[in-house]
């Protein structure tokens, strides 16, 4: 596959994800707005509100509960439902216009992972919403850490001079500080006190590339060959 070819289908599942983003909101109440009229998350129970369903006699389950959290657990189905719908009308159009620069293997492997994928997305917020709800920015902030990690480890990034040889080192250094910054926002819920804690996104980066070279394994092999 070449890169021109990997670029346009990464271009188009963004335009895909935000076009559903956008369309989810629009539809969400109050309808044909950006914003969103929620209930207030006050404890984890109340994004599981089926499991609360009484039993007057102890015996028959009463279903008449409702969702608590009202639309931040379902609203997320939607947004899984609008990306598939315009995963399946964009996508087959991208093939049929990239179809020279890629394998006849190659050209249907963007839409049969996203029909893994978003069975399985859909299945983690179903069971994890509440979990996840809590939890997703330092999920994102640990993630965004490790696969920078690896990617500079995988594209054996040791110096400065190492980063700034391609572009698209930089592209995934930026997206990653980008991550790196919404985690920290979300973490500190845009209290003005915790801003300055942006001020820490590069360190990551700055500890791996000022620390690479001490751990380089043919180094840490020679000097324990040499003690030895």
């Amino acid at each position: 596959m070449s890169v021109s070819s990997a670029l346009f289908q990464h271009l188009t599942a963004l335009i895909e994800c935000s076009v559903a983003a956008i369309v989810t909101l629009l539809v969400s109440d109050p309808v044909g707005s950006l914003q969103i009229r929620s209930c207030k998350v006050k404890m984890l129970s109340d994004w599981y509100t089926m499991l609360y369903n009484p039993s007057p006699d102890y015996v028959t389950t009463i279903h008449c509960t409702h969702e608590a959290v009202y639309p931040l657990y379902t609203i997320v189905f939607i947004y899984y439902a609008f990306c598939l719908v315009l995963m399946m009308l964009l996508r087959p159009l991208l093939v049929k216009k990239i179809a020279c620069g890629l394998g006849k293997s190659d050209r249907f492997k963007s839409i049969y992972a996203a029909l893994y994928f978003f069975p399985i997305l859909t299945l983690l917020q179903a069971v994890g919403g509440g979990l996840l709800y809590y939890a997703f920015p330092y999920i994102i902030l640990v993630l965004s850490l490790v696969t920078l990690a690896v990617y500079m480890s995988a594209s054996e990034v040791e110096t400065f001079k190492d980063l700034l040889v391609r572009k698209k080192r930089l592209i995934v250094l930026f997206s990653h500080w980008v991550l790196h910054a919404y985690g920290i926002v979300s973490i500190s819920k845009l209290n003005y006190q915790d801003l300055p804690l942006l001020a820490l996104v590069p360190a990551p980066a700055l500890f791996y590339l000022l620390t690479a070279k001490y751990t380089e394994p043919s180094r840490i092999l020679s000097e324990g060959a040499n003690g030895h």
